[in-house]
């Protein structure tokens, strides 16, 4: 795996992130399509604390020392335990977009890390520092599709128009 493949990619998902979730009104970054999905202002929450909480600091971890037991996060217990639909939007975002850019200088200043290093998770088995790495793309992807489909799903709402001229979303 090309580890400089992955950190470019994170690296620009930032300008993907920002993009997506800039300027977005108060009934954009609150509105849901249902009370099992979340909004965009929980999305953005979860990301902050993913970059900062779980795929950074695990990753630091395997390389330092994969004896040791991982950090706890309980992500979908965040969203309630920690209020995120009352948090201030424009805050989190910025916040996470910085903490995606001390990730990348993180990531940029290791010196021949060991990728390969493998900790026993006690449920998902050996996970070594690259599985975690792209791991965290793959968690990019999802919430990039994400945030697109729950603003697809606002505009349908908002307009009250089917969307089927614009082509069927799979």
């Amino acid at each position: 795996m090309n580890i400089d493949f992955i950190t470019k990619k994170l690296q620009s998902h930032k300008d993907i992130f920002k993009s997506l979730l800039l300027n977005l009104t108060l009934e954009e970054y609150l509105w849901k399509p249902d009370s099992e999905k979340w909004c965009q202002l929980e999305i953005v929450c979860h990301l902050y604390d993913e970059e900062r909480e779980d795929f950074r600091i695990r990753i630091k971890q395997i390389l330092e020392n994969p004896e040791l037991p991982l950090p706890p996060a309980d992500p979908a217990a965040w969203v309630t335990e920690r209020r995120y639909v009352e948090q201030n939007y424009e805050a989190k975002l910025e916040n996470f977009l910085i903490e995606r850019d001390n990730s990348i200088e993180w990531l940029q200043s290791l010196d021949a890390p060991k990728w390969d290093n493998t900790h026993i998770h006690p449920t998902a088995g050996p996970i070594s520092a690259e599985f975690i790495l792209t791991n965290w793309l793959a968690h990019d992807y999802l919430h990039i599709k994400q945030i697109t489909r729950t603003k697809y799903d606002y505009l349908k709402y908002y307009s009250g128009h089917s969307l089927d001229y614009a082509g069927e979303w799979k």
